[in-house]
């Protein structure tokens, strides 16, 4: 019988995991604090560690490199409850063989928890060195917590990566993260955007021109895949790509192998595809306009980046950090009233705008305190004023729908209501990682009710198991 050592301070979660484990025909030994997990190491001899990082009397991730001096390969899962991106990539860097972020989902750690435990298991991969420079995104708000998971998971693999999210969100940063903090580290990081140029420009950029193919070449010349070779390539707005580009591209994600625009010499390149887009490819593969099997080699590791809205609470850290890097040196601070607006608008330009917003404040901020007056106006006309996002698009989305459905005549207020609250729970839904369970936990709602509500659009819901929630 495989014994699980599991360092967990909360009771209730600590109690719901010897449970789980037990369960699934496992013998679980638990521990309220680092030292006491590592006293128990070696009498215990586990087989598969799980670790939580905020532990009263030191840091899980501290436990995790003690653990690693124990052994390289003895499985470790680490918790947390308020997970951000730093504390994902350390897990990882330190040789965390998993990375899960409270509430747990009882299905997935089942599933986590068997395949850390196969026999065939490899040893875990040595850390890399990490880069002084490496970029980090700022915040620790719910709706990144699946973000951090993602990236930390494409830091420690290979495989393609699709980055989506708006526009402004900080893709391209996401993808030198996953970079900086991969094996290929030290080779080239090439980025190309796939928008705004002409489809005999675009090929040319990616796949190069042989000698003699453009005007005023005096011999070949090299693409992106060339340039990226031993490294990555980052495709930005990779649903730009034309049609036959995409075969073109595929071929290459398959074999390794392309042609020079102009020649015929099969030639090969070892790097990674990272790719990008704010839309949705999914709903782009099922109108035709991009290819189903591209599509999937392209998404074997996704990243999903929220909308600068839904993680408002990450705002007074971003904007700490953002005026830091626009003016290194100068002391200047966001007020308490300039951050309330701030808190207010909608960002649909998300970081993007917010930092061209900082950089408008600081040019016209005579002193060291910005104010709301330091702001641009579109930002203090669009406040609502709360720290929520302002109602102004809502209103006017909602008057539009009741025009378009009080033209039916068999409308009526039950109708109307049904219909409404349940294209809020069904946009509420991926916000809570698509389970049920959690968000009827959140809105303090019967799972039961909430599912039936659902149901008109979510048919496919299947009954869940049950999840571990942070304490």
């Amino acid at each position: 019988m495989h014994r699980i050592l599991i360092i967990e301070d909360e009771v209730s979660v600590a109690t719901a995991l010897a449970m789980l484990t037990k369960r699934l025909g496992y013998e679980p030994v638990t521990c309220a604090s680092g030292t006491m997990g590592l006293q128990k190491l070696k009498p215990t001899s586990p087989s598969l560690v799980i670790l939580d990082i905020g532990l009263p009397d030191m840091s899980g991730l501290d436990v995790l490199a003690r653990l690693r001096e124990h052994s390289s390969v003895l499985p470790v899962l680490i918790i947390t409850a308020h997970g951000h991106l730093q504390n994902a990539l350390e897990a990882k860097k330190r040789g965390a063989s998993g990375y899960l972020v409270k509430p747990l989902d009882l299905r997935e750690l089942e599933q986590v928890l068997r395949s850390l435990l196969r026999p065939s298991r490899e040893p875990s991969v040595g850390a890399t060195p990490e880069p002084t420079d490496a970029p980090f995104l700022i915040g620790s708000a719910p709706a990144m917590q699946p973000a951090f998971a993602a990236i930390a998971h494409a830091c420690a693999s290979d495989a393609p990566v699709l980055i989506g999210g708006p526009t402004g969100i900080g893709k391209s940063l996401a993808a030198k993260v996953i970079h900086r903090h991969s094996t290929r580290h030290a080779a080239p990081f090439v980025s190309l955007s796939c928008a705004g140029l002409p489809e005999a420009v675009l090929e040319g950029e990616i796949f190069g021109h042989e000698k003699g193919d453009t005007a005023g070449a005096a011999g070949p010349l090299v693409g992106c895949l060339e340039r990226a070779n031993g490294g990555v390539l980052f495709l930005d707005e990779i649903s730009e790509l034309p049609p036959a580009m995409q075969v073109k591209l595929l071929r290459f994600m398959e074999d390794k192998t392309f042609n020079r625009v102009g020649g015929n010499e099969d030639l090969q390149a070892d790097l990674r595809i990272i790719a990008s887009t704010h839309q949705d490819l999914a709903k782009a593969v099922a109108e035709k306009r991009f290819r189903e099997d591209l599509y999937y080699r392209l998404r074997v590791l996704e990243v999903r980046l929220p909308a600068l809205w839904e993680r408002m609470s990450d705002l007074p850290a971003l904007c700490g950090c953002l005026l830091a890097t626009i003016a290194p040196g100068r002391r200047v601070a966001l007020s308490g009233e300039a951050l309330q607006v701030m808190q207010g608008y909608a960002w649909p330009g998300n970081v993007r705008e917010l930092r061209n917003t900082l950089e408008h404040a600081l040019a016209v901020c005579p002193g060291d305190s910005i104010l709301p007056t330091h702001l641009p106006r579109e930002v203090r006309d669009g406040s609502s004023g709360e720290a929520f996002p302002p109602s102004v698009t809502l209103d006017a989305a909602l008057h539009e729908w009741l025009d378009a459905r009080m033209r039916d005549t068999e409308v009526n207020y039950d109708t109307l209501h049904d219909e409404l609250e349940s294209r809020l729970l069904a946009a509420l839904l991926p916000r809570y990682q698509h389970k049920p369970t959690i968000l009827a936990r959140e809105l303090q709602m019967n799972r039961a009710t909430l599912r039936k509500k659902l149901r008109g659009t979510h048919d496919h819901l299947e009954d869940e198991p049950g999840e571990i929630s942070p304490t």
